[in-house]
């Protein structure tokens, strides 16, 4: 059997990393099984259709490297990729279904539908249309077939599947294990709706059916709907696929699925590309490397200590026996760890580079190898692209205050003597791979603890005891930026 998974998001809105985590689960199955992975848009609800979400969702996509192999924009042997697109084939489909006799029409108004639901109400149930009751509603069930066919030339309708009370609907999904539904605790679904278009579940089974889906790989949201898939398939005659229901990304607390809301309160992304203002995980400084990689681990696990992998890696360990019923929390924290990680092991000219992407602001402007001596000095504080501007700081910017705490501490020692010794050097123009020799020579006569000495040197050119090495910071910020932190400070001191 050829392996064929779809990831199938409905164009309402951006992609929410639940949804990116579908699609990732998908594309590491397929390609982990030598199979294909498709990209459908299901948008037969224009009414919620948003302007730009699909192009969103498959730019997210593209960023996360996550390419389909058939999809919209690519075309393939089982298109149309939109269902907007594909009416005629629900209308030859339902067809098929009125034929059999496993689906009816019925020409019930709103207001007829409202007064069975206050009815039902009163009685303190739940209105359900089905086989105890379908007579006595409008239906192509409760009419003569002349009347039926009047009615359809004059009056809306939709058509609903016919549902067999008595019949036992036995599921299987590769997570959860077997599942068993009564036929009567499910009433008689709408199938087509009254604009002509088809419901999410009509479309789906039809659409996954003659695409050739093998496996059908969502989140665990749609598992209530799986025993009306399954009818939907049995009405057909077809062979249901194999169904694999994730669990949910649970807020950082653990209660409850993930939402915008948590992330605008606590100050993570949800998203993976800025939508509507907020940022989203590429414009706060992740590599999609990094973003994929916890979103692989957030409900998977291989079964070892390792937490890193390479994208190719996650493509030949990926193994759906080893996905979590329970849900994942989100760890806004551990899913910075991993970027952290990604950046240490990525070159220097690609971090650049996706740095770039989504600020003007070059933090080296010097020499490529200044820069990269630069690179290497903060690389290790990096957790995102973002903090290249922060940590760039001490080669940037002058210090804007001093720290009142060590300049207490320093000044105990006279650190007058200690700066000027330091812009001596500076106007002379010594290296300063030199400068750490000559301060202990120079000391030997003015027994300074050396740790005073570093930390006056500290203190001018950073404000703070913070940052990388302080010769360090004076090779790569150079003689003059040096000297004028220095002559800066010394005056601050007098």
């Amino acid at each position: 059997m050829s392996v064929r998974v779809r990831f199938a998001p409905s164009p309402t809105g951006p992609l929410h990393i639940g949804g990116l985590r579908t699609a990732l689960y998908n594309y590491l199955f397929a390609k982990k099984n030598g199979g294909k992975f498709l990209l459908r848009i299901e948008d037969t609800d224009q009414y919620r259709k948003v302007e730009g979400s699909e192009n969103y969702i498959i730019e997210a996509l593209k960023w996360c490297d996550l390419r389909p192999d058939e999809g919209p924009l690519l075309g393939g042997k089982t298109g149309p990729y939109r269902q907007s697109e594909r009416k005629k084939i629900y209308e030859e489909h339902i067809d098929m279904l009125i034929r059999k006799g496993k689906a009816y029409y019925a020409f019930d108004s709103a207001e007829t539908l409202s007064k069975a639901r206050l009815i039902a109400d009163e009685k303190k149930t739940t209105l359900k249309y089905g086989a105890h009751n379908r007579l006595e509603f409008k239906n192509s069930l409760s009419y003569t077939s002349e009347k039926t066919k009047a009615l359809l030339e004059t009056t809306a309708f939709v058509v609903r599947l016919k549902v067999d009370p008595k019949k036992n609907v036995e599921m299987i999904d590769k997570i959860r294990g077997s599942i068993g539904v009564q036929g009567s605790e499910i009433d008689d679904k709408i199938l087509i709706k009254a604009d002509g278009m088809p419901t999410y579940h009509f479309a789906n089974v039809v659409d996954d059916h003659l695409m050739g889906i093998t496996h059908v790989i969502r989140g665990e949201e749609w598992l209530p709907s799986l025993a009306l898939h399954q009818l939907i398939y049995d009405a057909f005659g077809w062979h249901a696929p194999i169904f694999m229901h994730l669990p949910l990304i649970l807020k950082p607390q653990g209660k409850g699925k993930l939402s915008k809301r948590d992330g605008e309160k606590m100050g993570f992304p949800v998203y993976p590309l800025e939508w509507e203002g907020s940022k989203g995980f590429k414009e706060r400084g992740f590599l999609p490397e990094a973003l994929v990689n916890y979103l692989a681990l957030l409900g998977w696990n291989p079964g070892t200590e390792k937490e890193i992998f390479s994208f190719p890696e996650l493509q030949q360990i990926f193994d759906t026996d080893k996905i979590k019923k329970g849900g994942a929390k989100f760890d806004f924290d551990k899913a910075k760890w991993v970027n952290h990680k990604f950046i240490e092991l990525t070159d220097e000219k690609t971090i650049f580079s996706r740095f770039i992407e989504f600020t003007d602001c070059l933090p080296y402007k010097w020499s490529e190898k200044k820069r990269t001596y630069a690179y290497a000095l903060v690389k290790k504080r990096l957790f995102l692209l973002e903090d290249l501007i922060s940590e760039s700081r001490v080669f940037l910017a002058d210090p804007d205050g001093y720290d009142p705490e060590v300049l207490k501490k320093v000044k105990e020692h006279e650190p007058q003597k200690i700066i000027l010794q330091f812009i001596d050097y500076a106007k002379k123009e010594i290296p300063v791979k030199e400068w750490k020799e000559k301060i202990k020579v120079w000391n030997e006569d003015h027994n300074v603890p050396f740790g005073v000495i570093m930390q006056s040197l500290r203190l001018a050119l950073v404000g703070n005891l913070s940052g990388p090495d302080v010769f360090d910071i004076c090779f790569i910020t150079g003689n003059t930026i040096t000297l004028r932190r220095l002559e800066k400070f010394l005056s601050q001191l007098n």
